[in-house]
């Protein structure tokens, strides 16, 4: 800033209090703001005190442009297909030293990059928002209280928000499979403050020689998403990693029975007794909840009544006779259903009829 002191001297000591006295905040003084402070001389002549020589300087605060887009939590958001209102976080601070509006842009990594938490991006969602986190409600997390926003209106320096990158997931064909990951980013870019309700406009940087009014410099550093330091903008990535079960299903049967070996080497005769045994196998990552098994008994077969047992398991491939009695039998289907299969784990469906 061009200085304007014409008379250099001892700063008095009720400036250096004042300075003393001043907080310390990263965005510093608040651009626009004018520093005066006056220096003065007494001196003598033969003896005789002559009158206090004064001069005055004053310049203009100039305007440090900076700011932090940070993902909040530093871990990936876990999803499953057709997920809707898929939440990430990210806070937005403005370390600048003036109010500042900030446009927001939500995008996604290109398919093949590398996402936030590593991996690699393999699906984009759909129906990508931009909330701001109000301060009613659940503070921190998303919710119907916080409001949809495309900038942040006039915020202050040194003053921090809360932002939901909110996002669908793609289900039915094409859905994304267990451990695949997208990866989105959210950028934000310092625009003029100081009028509520309007998006300001850009920001363009002093160049040149400092003036007497108030210069502009960009501080910012190099964000994830292209934008370089000292270009108004930063941004950071979050994503998404799919994390559900896979279910393979697999049908076996066994003859327990018939009326003329009995249980010594039976064969598949009329009046013989055979065991169908449902294996559900969820080789995913998360559990898979109210499986619905149902299975229609062919017409050459009488259902055994009573005999279904849910939720059994399966010892190298075959199933055990250790399920709980339930599920139900409406002509020709046989149905139950497994509250629970966890990730890694093998269930059953088993139940007996009887050749014709």
């Amino acid at each position: 800033m061009t200085s304007k002191l014409t008379y250099l001297g001892a700063i008095s000591l009720a400036a250096v209090a004042m300075a003393a006295a001043t907080p310390a905040y990263a965005a510093g003084t608040t651009a626009g703001t004018s520093i005066t402070n006056t220096a003065t001389v007494d001196y003598q002549v033969g003896g005789v005190a002559q009158t206090q020589q004064q001069a005055t300087n004053t310049f203009t605060v100039d305007r440090k442009i900076n700011l932090t887009v940070a993902e909040t939590g530093n871990a990936t958001t876990t999803v499953v297909p057709g997920q809707t209102n898929a939440v990430t976080t990210f806070s937005l601070t403005n370390t600048s030293n003036e109010v500042l509006d900030f446009a927001l842009v939500a995008s996604q990594l290109a398919t093949g990059g590398t996402p936030a938490h590593g991996g690699t991006d393999a699906f984009d969602v759909t129906n990508v928002r931009i909330y701001r986190d109000a301060t009613t409600g659940t503070v921190g997390s998303w919710d119907a209280a916080d409001t949809l926003v495309t900038y942040i209106d006039e915020l202050a320096a040194d003053a921090s928000v809360t932002l939901f990158i909110v996002a669908d997931v793609p289900g039915g064909a094409g859905a994304p499979t267990n451990g695949q990951i997208s990866g989105v980013t959210l950028r934000a870019t310092a625009r003029e403050g100081g009028l509520a309700g309007t998006q300001g406009a850009a920001i363009t940087e002093t160049t040149g020689a400092n003036t007497a009014g108030k210069d502009t410099v960009f501080a910012d550093t190099a964000g994830v998403a292209g934008d370089a330091a000292r270009d108004g903008s930063h941004s950071d990535n979050d994503d998404y990693t799919v994390q559900t079960a896979t279910l393979a299903v697999t049908k076996t049967s066994r003859v327990i029975s018939d009326p003329f070996n009995i249980t010594t080497n039976p064969k598949l005769i009329p009046g013989a007794v055979v065991e169908y045994c449902i294996q559900v196998a969820n080789t995913g990552g998360a559990a898979a909840t109210s499986v619905v098994i149902n299975d229609p008994v062919p017409g050459q077969l009488t259902f055994s009544t009573g005999t279904i047992l849910l939720n059994g398991t399966v010892t190298a491939g075959t199933c055990n006779a250790d399920g709980a009695a339930g599920g139900s039998y409406v002509a020709p289907n046989v149905s139950g259903t497994i509250a629970t299969i966890a990730a890694g784990a093998t269930r059953t469906l088993v139940f007996r009829a009887t050749v014709n």
